[in-house]
């Protein structure tokens, strides 16, 4: 199974880019971001026209989330993170979807900082957090997928101090990443590739061909999901194509989950006390 994440800055301007990824790259899942359009005006047709059914929460001109899913339609679970009835920004979607949950998420920018739009990103990111956990809690296999606006470290970006101040980079935004992470997420490209620069969003054409870029794309799993976790790659060729978006997908593919039951005998052995444990 392959799932993707991908921040497409318009998801009507960027159509053909859109269109052409799904049909040559065949995902089976997709988390797509900034869909800058309203909900009437969501390309449905011609996505379910590419062999996918999909839902969407849109908001005119800004944000805007949307879960794809090949062959069949998600089942949604929620919009919005909890915690703030009056938030109206469309940046959070999850639903139920080939067996996981999977959440959609375009975590706010903040930009400037400090000010009230930093703030909001704080606040946004607390909340999130408080929803992950009991996400977390569940059990289920679940898929965090999107923009978090994070650049988690130095070696997530081309040149850190260029960028100190920043909101992606500041030390309030890092920490609320880390601490979401501390629940137990794998960060999937980490997990696969901790000491490998790679990058997802590029803020020009001149960057992009000098590979000065920014990681701020995120597919975050839960154990039941992480075990499964085979590979994980970011579609870099597609930003450098006709009017792309700034972001480039990125993916993972998960094996199949297990229903072989569990022996007997291994069942009974993982109850018993560890003596090792014990003394620990």
């Amino acid at each position: 199974m392959k799932i993707a994440t991908y921040n497409v800055n318009g998801v009507n301007g960027r159509l053909p880019r859109l269109l052409e990824w799904l049909s040559e790259t065949t995902p089976d899942i997709v988390c797509l971001q900034e869909l800058k359009t309203d909900d009437s005006k969501f390309p449905a047709r011609a996505i379910e026209d590419a062999g996918y059914g999909a839902i969407w929460h849109g908001q005119r001109s800004h944000h805007g989330v949307a879960i794809l899913a090949k062959g069949e339609t998600p089942t949604e679970i929620r919009r919005g993170v909890p915690g703030d009835a009056d938030d109206k920004q469309s940046r959070y979607l999850e639903a139920d979807v080939k067996g996981l949950v999977v959440a959609s998420i375009y975590l706010p920018n903040g930009n400037p900082q400090p000010g009230p739009k930093f703030d909001y990103k704080l606040a946004w990111f607390e909340r999130l957090i408080g929803h992950a956990e009991a996400l977390h809690e569940s059990g289920r296999p679940v898929v965090l997928g999107g923009d978090l606006n994070v650049v988690p470290t130095d070696a997530d970006i081309y040149n850190a101090w260029a960028w100190r101040w920043d909101a992606v980079m500041q030390p309030e935004s890092r920490e609320a990443y880390r601490r979401l992470l501390a629940q137990g997420w794998t960060d999937s490209t980490r997990h696969l590739h901790p000491d490998e620069r790679i990058y997802t969003f590029w803020v020009n054409a001149e960057s992009f061909n000098r590979n000065a870029g920014f990681r701020m794309d995120f597919l975050l799993l839960s154990p039941a999901v992480t075990s499964r976790l085979t590979a994980v790659g970011v579609d870099k060729e597609f930003r450098g194509r006709e009017r792309p978006s700034d972001h480039a997908p990125t993916w993972i593919t998960l094996t199949e989950p297990s229903t072989e039951p569990r022996p007997a005998a291994a069942s009974k052995r993982a109850n018993e006390p560890n003596p090792k444990r014990s003394r620990a």
